[in-house]
């Protein structure tokens, strides 16, 4: 705990969840970034990302805040915008590469079948390997950030951080987690590591770092919490963007998919995959707790019977905004709903719950122009006031 220290160590895990899963973070961090004081999200001790996760808590340690994610990513305003859509441009090199190697492949196919006297399915397993490993190139995420940390003030160098940064990918010939950022995996770009954790195995091809590969973090755990619990830490937040949809509680047809198997093979893999890490999570969470007594955990994830977050298309920059708005009134609500337990917790480590703010009536997507109007206004009305003796 705590107790007695002047600045209690603070640090940040996102989970991961593609487009859907920063625009929720983005939100949630957003809401939180107005309710809580004494705590900045952009000077934190120490972060930890896996997949969608990494790309904010990359950009969380560079000194980019959550407002600052939510004009680029959400609003798609100023010079750093970025578009989920350069993750659908298809993966080319891969699929050269890969349709090179059929004819060879498929010349010794038809030979083992035919001379070789081989049962026709091992020869036809032997056409496997030509096909590609994903499709869609994720190039554009190692691209673009290394761009972005290259702006005076940034880095895409994990050893020039102020902060501690940790990305986790998995290596994909070992089956175990590479937290890029640590010792032995510092010298990677960030923005190399991080596509390498986003690499979520069928959408994207692997990365090759070195002589390795490298795909989604995601495989091994959900949260990677334990990165920054072994180094100690006071207090610790998790951002958990995905969780299984109580279809139940959506009454009558006023959701488009009452039941699961209602809207097919989609909504059902969705569901099982949510439902997987979920589980994973909620033992992660229970382990965190008995193992690292000494650390208070605060985990925001979204409301289970709420289907807006399931039923979303990611890819629209309509709904885009619509959805970081829904994040971050909903994490709002939540603040409220648990400051009874989560005030005295969270002021333990000098963070204090700003209930007035949570009462107030305040929106995310376009707040800024809101209140560029309203200051105009009363610019207006003041030059209005200062000019009418002249008159």
């Amino acid at each position: 705990m705590s107790t007695g220290r002047t600045s209690p160590r603070i640090a940040l895990a996102l989970a991961g969840g593609g487009p859907l899963g920063a625009i929720y973070e983005i939100g949630a961090l957003c809401a939180l970034e107005e309710a809580l004081s004494g705590i900045a999200f952009d000077r934190l001790d120490h972060y930890v990302g896996v997949s969608a996760g990494s790309f904010i808590a990359a950009s969380l340690a560079n000194g980019i805040t959550p407002r600052e994610l939510c004009t680029a990513f959400i609003e798609n305003d100023g010079g750093e915008a970025f578009d989920p859509a350069w993750l659908m441009v298809p993966a080319y090199g891969e699929f050269l590469r890969r349709g090179l190697m059929l004819p060879g492949l498929a010349a010794s196919a038809l030979w083992r079948g035919t001379i070789g006297r081989r049962p026709i399915t091992h020869s036809i397993e032997r056409l496997a390997s030509s096909l590609p490993t994903g499709l869609f190139s994720s190039a554009a995420i190692d691209r673009r950030l290394a761009q972005a940390f290259s702006r005076p003030g940034r880095t895409n160098d994990f050893r020039q951080l102020r902060s501690r940064l940790t990305v986790v990918a998995t290596n994909l010939d070992t089956g175990e987690a590479a937290p890029f950022g640590r010792p032995g995996l510092d010298h990677v770009p960030i923005s190399r590591a991080v596509q390498a954790s986003a690499a979520l195995p069928g959408l994207f091809p692997p990365v090759r770092i070195g002589d390795q590969y490298y795909v989604d973090g995601a495989l091994k755990k959900t949260l990677h919490a334990t990165v920054v619990l072994d180094e100690g830490v006071d207090l610790l937040l998790c951002l958990n963007p995905l969780v299984p949809f109580d279809a139940s509680a959506v009454p009558g047809r006023q959701g488009r998919i009452p039941r699961i198997a209602d809207g097919g093979l989609p909504s059902v893999l969705s569901q099982t995959f949510r439902s997987m890490i979920h589980s994973r999570l909620e033992l992660g969470m229970k382990h965190y707790e008995r193992a690292y007594p000494g650390t208070d955990i605060v985990l925001v994830e979204p409301d289970q019977r709420d289907p807006q977050l399931y039923l979303a298309n990611t890819f629209s920059y309509r709904q885009r905004r619509q959805l970081a708005e829904h994040a971050y009134q909903q994490t709002r609500a939540l603040l409220r709903e648990r400051r009874g337990t989560l005030g005295p917790k969270l002021a333990r480590h000098g963070v204090v719950l700003r209930e007035t703010v949570l009462q107030e009536q305040r929106r995310l997507v376009g707040a800024r122009k809101a209140r560029a109007t309203a200051t105009l206004h009363e610019t207006l009305g003041e030059l209005e006031r200062v000019l009418a003796p002249a008159s």
